[in-house]
């Protein structure tokens, strides 16, 4: 959506007086075009499901295939941890390990989605309305067009990576004493460019096509795959062990949803007449996918992903060991963020189609639905990392070579990391709906580029005074300035949610999820030892924050609880 005017074509509510976004769904019916595959209006049978049990479904289950990849997650940096400690090995496994995380959010979770689900919610959209006519297949030829180029770009940067891969470390981490171990290990993640380049157009088109259990199992499949390498061949390799099984991992990614993509995606160019040319007719009936359209959103999301760029080349002048406790905080407390972003990966479709249709009050509640539900769940998860940082590490990692001196200093950067925890949910969320409509939209590289700056300021105010916690509240700031310019830009450029409402209701979960953490806090000691308080803690922070929530009058917390009454006393 152009950045000029967007935010009048609807005519967009005052904010003054709004009510805050509501869990609850919205009555009425879902209007065309925003249906479940293969449901049609006006159905001899009645009418289609309706759309937000489809949502519900596909949630849940992308929901329990996300724990699982996170839990298999946790278990590969425990066993990262257990062979190597937090350690010169373990640091130089996580400098290779940028690879593949910059290539993870440019090219599966944040780049490669918010590019091409709303061109193949576009091509859908129009072939939709065409019906099937022989030759002209919007996205057949979308594919056509888009995956040969895209596997011959994403080839040539991998055997760039690899053969460049001293200079990329010593960029990464100058401070290295010996860098050999991180260029044999940033050698063997550098495939990953090119693998995770093919799953993330896979992950796009399976979600533009409304399947959703195929991308969501792909990190179970891809840690499967370091988890089996790690295991098998630590004490031949080393820490090059677990590089190689990133390797293998992101091959198993792309075989978890091939089958599915070759079912669902048409590849076979259809009969054409003599004089036609398949290059020209798909370039006519292909959305267009210019260096205009791209530019911005890989902008947008290297720009995030030097957040963490930023902490390591920070992080590489500490002793050794300081990489793998950011490393290692930053994973467990994001865990929150990634379950409540599953829940926007799910409707950005819905959203994307809504754009493509001119459904735009529909994608305003969904948009708001959104924002209140996902932050929610992040903010319950904050409270718990603020309450129990120190006994989930020890339960999680302190084992073998990862010991108790570890636990404290990477609890007590976690319990930082944990403040920006909402500022990481709020960019995944809020940037999402920027590209939905499939046009040039610079506003969010511009927001990312201004909180990257501030990190960068920050990170090298504090790191030299507080080390590793300085480091973690520099994240935490300029990713919360991020969000914040997201949020006041998103009602006036794009989707004309109500900005003033979205903030006061998360402003309420806020201080829900302060009082929780503290609560946490202050009785997580009374019971020695670490799983027993923990479980604990399970019980308490979340009793705490919805008691809180509704003292506070939540929107989101009433609703919440009122929907599960409601379905509690029906199954009665």
């Amino acid at each position: 959506m152009s950045e000029t005017g967007a935010g009048t074509e609807t005519g967009a509510r005052p904010v003054g007086g709004a009510a805050a976004p509501s869990l609850l769904p919205a009555p009425g019916p879902e209007p065309e075009g925003l249906l479940p595959p293969g449901a049609t209006p006006g159905t001899a049978s009645g009418e289609a499901p309706r759309l937000g049990s489809f949502l519900a479904r596909a949630a849940a289950a992308t929901a329990v295939l996300t724990v699982l990849g996170a839990v298999l997650g946790l278990v590969r940096d425990q066993a990262v941890a257990r062979y190597f400690g937090a350690s010169d090995a373990s640091d130089a496994f996580l400098i290779a390990w940028t690879v593949p995380e910059m290539a993870a959010t440019l090219l599966i979770e944040d780049g490669m989605a918010l590019l091409l689900v709303p061109a193949f919610s576009l091509a859908l959209t129009r072939r939709a309305a065409a019906g099937e006519a022989a030759g002209s297949d919007p996205v057949r030829d979308l594919v056509a067009t888009t995956l040969p180029r895209l596997f011959l770009l994403l080839a040539g940067g991998a055997a760039l990576l690899i053969a460049g891969a001293p200079w990329v470390v010593g960029v990464l981490a100058p401070g290295l004493a010996d860098p050999r171990l991180a260029v044999d290990c940033t050698r063997l993640t550098s495939v990953t460019v090119l693998t995770f380049g093919i799953t993330g157009y896979f992950s796009a088109a399976l979600r533009a096509h409304r399947s959703f259990l195929p991308p969501a199992g792909v990190y179970v499949a891809y840690n499967l795959g370091i988890i089996g390498m790690t295991l098998a061949l630590h004490a031949v390799w080393g820490v090059r062990a677990a590089a190689a099984g990133v390797a293998v991992g992101s091959v198993l990614m792309i075989l978890t949803q091939l089958p599915v993509f070759l079912r669902l995606v048409p590849l076979a160019r259809p009969q054409m007449p003599r004089c036609g040319r398949p290059v020209r007719r798909a370039a006519r009936t292909a959305p267009p996918l210019g260096f205009a359209l791209l530019a911005p959103v890989v902008l947008f999301v290297v720009s995030r992903q030097s957040q963490v760029l930023v902490e390591r080349f920070l992080a590489s002048t500490l002793p050794a060991g300081a990489i793998s406790h950011l490393n290692y905080a930053q994973k467990v407390a994001q865990l929150p963020m990634v379950l409540s972003l599953m829940i926007c990966t799910v409707t950005f479709p819905v959203v994307a189609q809504a754009m493509a249709a001119g459904h735009r009050e529909k994608a305003r509640l969904r948009v708001e639905r959104d924002l209140g539900l996902a932050g929610t769940v992040v903010l319950l998860g904050t409270a718990v990392v603020l309450g129990y940082a120190p006994q989930i590490i020890e339960v999680l990692f302190q084992r073998g070579a990862f010991d108790a001196a570890d636990t404290a200093s990477t609890a007590q950067v976690m319990r930082v990391y944990a403040l920006g925890l909402l500022g990481h949910c709020l960019v995944g969320a809020l940037s999402r709906p920027f590209f939905s409509s499939g046009r040039p939209t610079w506003f969010p590289a511009f927001a990312m580029g201004t909180g990257l700056l501030v990190t960068t300021g920050a990170g090298y105010a504090l790191t030299y005074r507080f080390g590793v916690d300085g480091i973690a509240t520099a994240n935490a700031i300029g990713i919360s300035t991020t969000a914040l310019l997201l949020l006041m830009g998103l009602g006036t450029r794009v989707v004309p949610i109500r900005t003033r409402a979205v903030a006061l209701s998360l402003g309420r979960l806020t201080g829900a999820s302060l009082a929780a953490g503290a609560a946490g806090w202050a009785c997580a000691p009374l019971v020695p030892d670490p799983v027993l308080s923990l479980a604990a803690g399970c019980l308490l922070v979340p009793s705490a924050f919805f008691l809180t929530g509704l003292a506070l009058r939540s929107p989101e917390v009433v609703s919440l609880l009122a929907l599960t009454r409601r379905r509690f006393l029906d199954g009665r």
